[in-house]
């Protein structure tokens, strides 16, 4: 059986198996968005190839008007000239059905409805503080670019409802997820690294200007539970959750959704921000979550004859982490963040310090705080890569 051309030309009547290598070359493909093959995906519906050697290919894209469009044409396009006897190639955008996408979705989510609940191979840092005003995000935004600059797979959850500042310091306000049906694919940070970037989830790229997330319990919780299920980040080495402060509804739904998180505490040098950070950690070790160490921010202001001036006092962190420890379980700073103007400037204007100002004493920092992470990683000996 040979199969048919979506419009035009004679076909070439030999042995399907012929067909192989130009559909085998279309097959593998990638959907920018899905990260997935589109033969994985079931979106090559149909290959052939014309007496003339032109090939046509009929490429069913998961949404009418999917914004990657042009792209997959155009990759389809060289993929299907690299194949043996292809002398020139005509791409056919088509719609996927209902029945499809619902396919294409159960082949993209497997199983799992949380996959990032216990037994994923994706680490998951939540960064958490005691009260507002710290520079949780800050440090939440700065870590996932520390971490992506070293190679790592890295998304971003902004589960900071009521006080969504990601989208901003990554420089991508404004931009909406693409969703098909339930399936959303966030939108992308493209922070001068290369390769994909980081992509990020936030309420706040589902509202309009200024309107305000004023939510109870259920609604956080049902928040929550969407976006470790309906967001489709790829496969991530790392995601950053930057959580709401303090002990609330969002974070409670979080660390129950999520006990195998890690959590990464934020505080300053001031012991009265001190004394209400202690108690996110514990509720963070009450429900199972790894206490992965403090991060104190604003540490000290540089000053140009190499003194520090102390605008927040000092101790905050190390008070913090001393009240946290057990005698099974000592807790440490991993990082002191120093202020930094070009930090401020950076998150204003949505470009991470580590990528406009790499030699400030705060991107050294968030380096630093980067490489301790990686290095407390817990050991995946005897666990199963399926």
């Amino acid at each position: 059986m040979v199969e048919e051309a979506a419009e035009g030309g004679r076909l070439e009547a030999t042995d399907p198996a012929d067909l192989d290598p130009l559909r085998a070359a279309v097959s593998a493909v990638v959907d920018p968005e899905l990260r997935r093959s589109l033969g994985e995906l079931g979106m090559v519906r149909s290959v052939a190839l014309a007496v003339d050697g032109t090939a046509q290919v009929a490429i069913a894209l998961t949404v009418t008007g999917c914004p990657a469009a042009d792209r997959i044409e155009r990759d389809v396009r060289a993929a299907a000239l690299s194949a043996p006897g292809v002398a020139a190639a005509a791409v056919v955008l088509e719609t996927m059905t209902q029945d499809e996408r619902q396919a294409m979705i159960e082949r993209v989510r497997g199983e799992r409805a949380n996959r990032f609940g216990p037994g994923t191979l994706t680490r998951v840092i939540a960064v958490g503080s005691g009260k507002g005003g710290v520079g949780k995000s800050t440090v939440a935004a700065n870590l996932a670019v520390a971490l992506h600059q070293r190679g790592l797979r890295v998304g971003v959850m902004d589960l900071d409802v009521h006080g969504f500042s990601i989208p901003g310091l990554l420089g991508i306000a404004g931009e909406r997820p693409t969703r098909v049906d339930a399936l959303m694919m966030p939108p992308r940070a493209l922070l001068g690294r290369g390769g994909d970037g980081i992509p990020a989830i936030s309420i706040g790229m589902f509202l309009d200007g200024d309107e305000p997330v004023s939510w109870r319990g259920p609604m956080l919780h049902r928040t929550v539970e969407q976006f470790l299920a309906d967001v489709w980040f790829g496969d991530l080495d790392v995601l950053v959750v930057d959580l709401p402060p303090g002990t609330g509804d969002a974070a409670l739904s979080f660390g129950q959704l999520v006990p195998n998180a890690e959590f990464l505490l934020v505080t300053t040098p001031q012991p009265a921000a001190a004394e209400v950070a202690v108690r996110a950690g514990a509720l963070a070790r009450r429900l199972g979550q790894r206490l992965l160490g403090v991060v104190e921010n604003m540490a000290g202001l540089p000053q140009p004859d190499g003194s520090v001036l102390e605008l927040f006092g000092s101790g905050g962190g190390d008070a913090t982490a001393r009240r946290l420890s057990t005698h099974d379980d000592a807790v440490e700073v991993m990082a002191r963040i120093p202020l930094s103007v070009p930090l401020r400037a950076g998150g204003d204007a949505g470009a991470p310090i580590a990528t406009t100002e790499p030699g400030d004493p705060a991107a050294a920092a968030f380096r630093a705080l980067a490489a301790a992470v990686v290095a407390a990683a817990p050991s995946r000996a005897g666990r199963s890569l399926l």
